[in-house]
């Protein structure tokens, strides 16, 4: 019997967290696993107690990984309505309060056996392999897929000194992006530019959404109103997401937009500033706690207006739009991809989004035909994804021979010089992730290079040398 092929997603963030790397590759992870033609497993991170308390919303925490995963699962197929069936790991991770982002653990290539080692799809590449310290992911996997979900420059170039952070960041995701991955994936142009990359959109929406998008089709059909409301936005409640940018806009254009109310959704380190700022305005804008995006509460809303330029692919844009909406967002590249349906519009400047205010809350949305609603699902991303990434030919082939030590060969040959160059440059990667000291100044979490005991403990994990494990 032929072997299945085994995928297995490295992502950098779990639910609860409603962030997209918890949400996306837990989609993608249920639909590549959907038709049973190959094993998935999700590799996600497991944090300690303390953590989950900074990272949870609503003081939801976990004493072991299964009750996390049965919180997952239960989560996931209440929006999917079908059996997840793919496997799911947990990898040691520590969050970052100045990152404000979960990091990796020790080498997280280990959790997945050797002889399960087909193809990995890491989600974040960068930021899976800025401290990764242990087997070369190129050596472990046949193949390795990266997916660049975030803009990391843009939000690097926002703080003190930005300019030259992005400067060496970029080169920095350039050099473990080469080292780690055979391909890489960016979901938008708006994503740091990577020699070989592929742009495509390889994410699709929660299925709830398309459901709900089907409800106002049906009702614009039979000739009633379907939306009741007019216009609202949704996302962290943090400057960088767009809040900023709306805010001037409305600001700037308070006599063109007499009359123009405006809600807004979320939750957030800059929520009182975002409180402050709408107050001054003569225009009515309400500031409400944040909510799921799926919440009834949102059908009626008519118009979604998303300003920020900082999104690779806004996950709430794609979800106004299966919702059936309008949509009025900035025309840049992390919007291309949703500008192939009627109901986007984009503008240029101030002008141009008063215009399309204006005139999206007297028109009605255009309903989305079959078609249009398949390329927003997650079965189009799937199809997408297999198709850019060449798993769609069938089993994958090993897309270079190992070097025959783990990192760098001593062949001068000609024919291997980019190969040995490469190993070489792994080299130097792997020996200065394994210095505490050289690990600090480039911003790893302290203690990282390997998991602590009550994270050996919660996982399962050998204690590494140098830690004695409890014996109670």
């Amino acid at each position: 019997m032929d072997r299945k092929e085994h995928i297995a997603i490295f992502t950098t963030a779990s639910l609860p967290w409603m962030t997209g790397t918890a949400v996306n590759p837990l989609f993608r992870a249920a639909y590549l696993a959907k038709d049973g033609h190959r094993k998935v497993t999700l590799v996600i991170p497991w944090l300690s107690l303390k953590d989950q308390e900074l990272v949870y919303p609503n003081k939801i925490t976990f004493s072991t990984p299964l009750e996390q995963e049965t919180y997952v699962r239960r989560w996931l197929e209440e929006r999917t309505g079908f059996g997840s069936g793919f496997n799911i790991r947990f990898y040691p991770g520590k969050f970052s309060k100045d990152k404000r982002s979960i990091l990796a653990v020790g080498d997280i290539s280990e959790i997945v056996p050797d002889v399960e080692a087909d193809v990995a799809v890491l989600e974040e590449p960068e930021h899976l392999t800025w401290y990764h310290h242990g087997k070369r992911w190129k050596t472990k996997f046949r193949l390795v897929i990266g997916i660049v979900h975030t803009n990391y420059l843009e939000y690097v170039r926002r703080e003190k000194n930005g300019r030259l952070q992005a400067f060496l960041l970029q080169y920095i995701n350039s050099w473990v992006i080469h080292i780690y991955c055979h391909k890489v994936i960016r979901l938008s142009a708006a994503t740091q530019d990577l020699t070989g990359s592929i742009i495509c959109n390889v994410h699709g929406v929660n299925p709830r959404f398309l459901e709900t998008g089907k409800k106002k089709r049906e009702e614009h059909q039979q000739g009633n109103q379907a939306f009741t409301k007019g216009a609202y936005y949704i996302g962290k409640m943090v400057w960088s997401k767009g809040y900023r940018e709306l805010l001037q806009l409305l600001s700037a254009h308070q006599n063109e937009l007499t009359g123009l109310e405006v809600d807004l959704y979320g939750n957030g380190e800059d929520s009182d500033q975002v409180q402050e700022a709408a107050r001054k305005l003569d225009l009515t804008v309400e500031v409400h706690p944040g909510r799921d995006h799926a919440d009834p509460l949102f059908h009626d809303y008519k118009v979604f207006l998303n300003p920020s330029t900082t999104d690779v692919v806004c996950t709430t844009t794609a979800e106004a739009l299966a919702m059936g909406k309008i949509v009025i967002c900035a025309d840049h590249t992390s919007n291309a991809f949703f500008k192939q349906f009627p109901n986007c519009h984009t503008y240029e400047d101030g002008t141009g989004f008063v215009e399309l205010v204006r005139r999206a809350l007297v028109e009605e949305p255009a309903p989305l035909n079959d078609d249009q609603m398949h390329e927003l699902s997650w079965e189009a991303a799937t199809e997408r994804f297999l198709k850019v990434s060449g798993l769609d030919q069938g089993t994958t082939k090993k897309v270079a021979a190992p070097p025959k030590k783990p990192f760098m060969s001593l062949s001068m040959k000609l024919p291997d010089l980019t190969r040995t160059i490469e190993d070489a440059s792994a080299f130097v990667h792997h020996a200065a992730s394994g210095f505490e000291v050289a690990r600090r100044v480039f911003g790893a979490v302290p203690g990282s290079l390997q998991p602590d005991e009550d994270q050996c403990r919660e996982l399962g994990l050998p204690y590494p040398a140098g830690i004695q494990g409890s014996t109670s």
